[in-house]
């Protein structure tokens, strides 16, 4: 007798159906939620150790933790502050009023409002104002467009760790030893050196200048995949510093004020305003400022004036190594134009308080702005005199070690 059901026979779609299901035990059975799990549910589902982990905490001690404010108190900056600009106790120069349409901007903060560098290359032009960018002066023949062509965008030392930004400034060359060739000097900080001889006839001490003091001594981590030809040639040469007569330490203050009039008034309107008012405020303290050139005697090895550029209001040599000399100068555009003035102290590594202690800011540039005339007389007092910070004027500075300074 066969077993096999005749084609013809039919059963019902139930049964046919039937065999297709497969019954599943309680454990196997699929977890069913509604669109929002109870909390019984939810304590159903399994933990993973490893979120606890990642948290540092179990969940019992999670739970059982006392809840804590996320605010943390800031921490302090690395050097002494004031909260603001101390008002003036002398006359001061009036404000000068901006050009229409070109105001002050008075309502964004200022801390940390300033491009990181490794080096300022300040070039003494000897003149008040430039074109907007400096390196179409002279139709280009300068030494501004000389570095920009090495360090700037596609250079063949640029360097996104080690940013070399070169800017013009107003104070004089000196005059080199051959006056028929045409030199150009240069200050280089926080580095605090200064090269007075940088001849235009050839592009060798432009190259000496960049290998033997503008890269980098060791090169950032990032580089660690160059080839070695390639990091040899990023990397700092101290031969080539041989080949630059008379470099010498910067042992005077220095204030850069952005009057680049080319590029914003409103920098331009307020610079000159600022340099005479800084002028007289540092005469005030004590201070001899400096206008001439800095005068190089000889290029003998003269150890006294490797340990100070010289200057005086007639540009002879300092008749006592106790005088505090400051420079101020007009420089060109550093960023921040609406935030007119714009000033930049560099206070030198030897320098020291009135009480001949260790001046706190020594070897930093401090950049202020929304600098107004009446604000000079604290700001000498405070940052040049006592090494203290005004926290309402600062855009933020560059230290000794080339770490950049934020509050």
């Amino acid at each position: 007798m066969s077993l096999r059901m005749p084609l013809q026979a039919t059963l019902p779609v139930q049964q046919l159906r039937a065999p297709l299901r497969t019954k599943l035990s309680p454990r196997q059975q699929p977890r069913q939620f509604s669109s929002t799990p109870t909390r019984r549910q939810c304590a159903a589902l399994p933990t993973t150790p490893r979120r606890a982990a990642i948290a540092g905490i179990t969940p019992a001690a999670r739970t059982a933790a006392p809840r804590r404010s996320i605010t943390t108190r800031p921490r302090p900056p690395p050097f002494p502050t004031v909260s603001t600009c101390p008002s003036p106790t002398c006359a001061c120069a009036e404000t000068p009023a901006m050009p229409d349409g070109l105001e002050i901007d008075h309502a964004n903060p200022l801390n940390g409002v300033m491009a990181g560098y490794a080096e300022h290359v300040v070039v003494c032009t000897g003149k008040d104002d430039w074109p907007s960018k400096i390196e179409d002066e002279n139709s280009g023949d300068n030494l501004a467009a000389d570095l920009k062509e090495l360090f700037g965008r596609g250079g063949k030392y640029t360097d996104p760790f080690h940013h070399i930004s070169v800017i013009n400034s107003s104070f004089p060359s000196s005059a080199p030893p051959r006056k028929a060739i045409q030199s150009t000097s240069v200050y280089l900080l926080p580095s605090f050196k200064y090269v007075p001889f940088l001849p235009r006839v050839s592009f060798d001490s432009v190259k000496a200048l960049a290998k033997g003091f503008l890269l980098p001594e060791r090169l950032h981590p990032a580089h660690a995949g160059l080839s070695p030809a390639h990091r040899d040639r990023l990397t700092r040469k101290a031969a080539f510093q041989g080949l630059l007569p008379g470099v010498r330490d910067v042992a005077d203050v220095l204030v850069l004020i952005c009057g680049h009039g080319g590029r914003d008034m409103r920098c331009g309107v307020m610079g000159p305003v600022l340099r005479s008012e800084f002028e007289d405020k540092l005469g005030r303290k004590g201070f001899t400022v400096a206008r001439e050139a800095v005068r190089v005697e000889g290029l003998e090895e003269d150890e006294e004036m490797k340990k100070r550029v010289e200057g005086s209001n007639s540009g002879s040599s300092s008749s006592s190594s106790s005088e505090r000399v400051a420079r101020v100068g007009l420089i060109s555009h550093i960023g921040g134009h609406k935030f007119a003035g714009n000033v930049i102290i560099y206070i030198p590594p030897g320098f020291t308080t009135e009480g001949g202690e260790r001046h706190p800011l020594a070897g930093c540039g401090i950049w202020y702005g929304r600098v107004e005339p009446r604000h000079v007389e604290g700001i000498v007092g405070e940052t040049v005199m006592a090494g203290r910070v005004v926290e309402d004027k600062f855009r933020g500075g560059i230290d000794a070690h080339r770490r950049i300074l934020r509050l």
